[in-house]
């Protein structure tokens, strides 16, 4: 088959939407999302600094400098740990301890700085650990509300201070444990594309080899059929010929003569090419030594049998008994989870049966619909005239014979 011929469309991609593409290229979440996040801070933290300066008692010149502080302190220390993924334990704890430092700093000298936590809090889960990060956003809703009631020392400010801390803490923990459910969604959603587009690349080329094989085969019956059974005729025809004109006319010996040799070289040219488009497996071998060569492939542990006495059979009829038994042997392989498989080749009087059995997990026939391989071999034996059955039932392994003329 010309390998022009696309048998299946290997350039595009399968993608989920909303999934990041396959393949080297995949960012983190956290890493397409940057541009979006520093909005947020920003967003956060001028809002926050024009309460604290503007709009609320405290000491604004301290609260404003640990503010301030706190910019370069996200775009040198932590952005670079954000944009880079999960970071160093010695960087993260500083730029954490830096954090915390500076937003207690603001906090203490003025309550409102309290809202930059919902600036803070989520940065945590861009280089750590899920579970620490819901533990530090917890840790920084306390602290606020600590150094709340330090500087206003009553029951009623305690209560609404711990209050509120406890609401952020659980909004660390629901939060957290959203993004926790979301990153893993995302991790099985890459893992089944890339599955699913490996499972697809194997398909195009096992369609491809297919298509090739088929098409070597067609081939090679074609000439059997056209070529090599013509030849044979005219060179029968020319002996016939030879044997009718005797000792006569010498020149017209000579022509039968040249004839003959041209559809004699001819002829084994035809089968030359028959013989170089078979498969590999009978490439100067036996059917009942490419079958027990077949056994001998890793991945379930198979035995040959063989009954009676083999014969030449025609090669097609040798083709469709091997590409019987490779399929077989694929699906006890890939689905029947069997500890043993039996391969038998039995010559009878005027058939040959092939039988390939295995001790696997069985399936029900009349329930199966069959896939494709169990469709490709009983159209391969029905083209060969014979007869494909699959014994099986759950749990009793599975039985496929191929009886076919010869």
């Amino acid at each position: 088959m010309p390998d022009h011929v696309p048998l299946a469309d290997q350039g595009r991609q399968l993608t989920v939407q909303g999934a990041p593409p396959p393949g080297p290229d995949r960012q983190h979440a956290w890493e397409t999302g940057n541009p979006r996040w520093d909005v947020f801070y920003v967003l956060v933290f001028v809002a926050v600094l024009v309460i604290v300066l503007t709009a609320t008692p405290g000491s604004r010149l301290v609260a404003g400098v640990a503010m301030a502080a706190l910019v370069p302190w996200y775009l040198l220390v932590g952005r670079p740990l954000w944009t880079g993924g999960r970071a160093g334990p010695v960087r993260a704890t500083i730029y954490v301890i830096g954090l915390f430092a500076l937003f207690g700093a603001a906090q203490s000298q003025n309550p409102e700085a309290w809202f930059l936590a919902f600036a803070i809090a989520p940065q945590f889960f861009s280089f750590l650990d899920n579970r620490l990060a819901i533990t530090l956003g917890v840790a920084l809703n306390f602290l606020a509300a600590g150094l709340l009631v330090t500087r206003y020392p009553t029951a009623s400010t305690a209560a609404t201070a711990f209050g509120i801390a406890a609401a952020g803490g659980g909004f660390s923990i629901f939060y957290g444990a959203w993004v926790s459910k979301i990153i893993e969604q995302s991790a099985e959603r890459a893992e089944m594309i890339e599955a699913l587009e490996a499972t697809r690349t194997e398909l195009a080329a096992a369609q491809h080899e297919a298509g090739r094989l088929a098409e070597r085969q067609r081939l090679a019956a074609d000439i059997h059929d056209t070529l090599a059974q013509g030849f044979t005729s005219i060179l029968m025809l020319i002996q016939a010929a030879q044997a009718d004109l005797g000792g006569g006319d010498t020149r017209a010996r000579r022509h039968l003569d040249l004839a003959c040799r041209t559809a004699t070289e001819n002829l084994a040219e035809a089968r030359a090419l028959v013989a170089d488009l078979a498969p590999a497996q009978l490439d100067g071998a036996t059917l009942p030594d490419a079958l027990r060569r077949l056994t001998q492939t890793p991945g379930v542990d198979a035995s040959f049998g063989l009954c009676g006495n083999p014969r030449p059979m025609p090669m097609a009829t040798e083709v469709v008994l091997l590409r019987v038994c490779q399929e077989a042997l694929a699906n006890v392989r890939q689905h029947a989870r069997a500890d043993r498989a039996v391969v038998r080749l039995d010559y009878g009087a005027d058939a040959v049966q092939l039988e390939v059995s295995d001790d696997g997990t069985g399936f029900d026939p009349n329930s199966a619909n069959g896939g494709y391989g169990l469709r490709g071999m009983r159209a391969r034996v029905s083209e060969a005239g014979g007869l494909l059955t699959v014994r099986s039932s759950p749990g009793a392994g599975t039985m496929v014979s191929a009886t076919v003329p010869g």
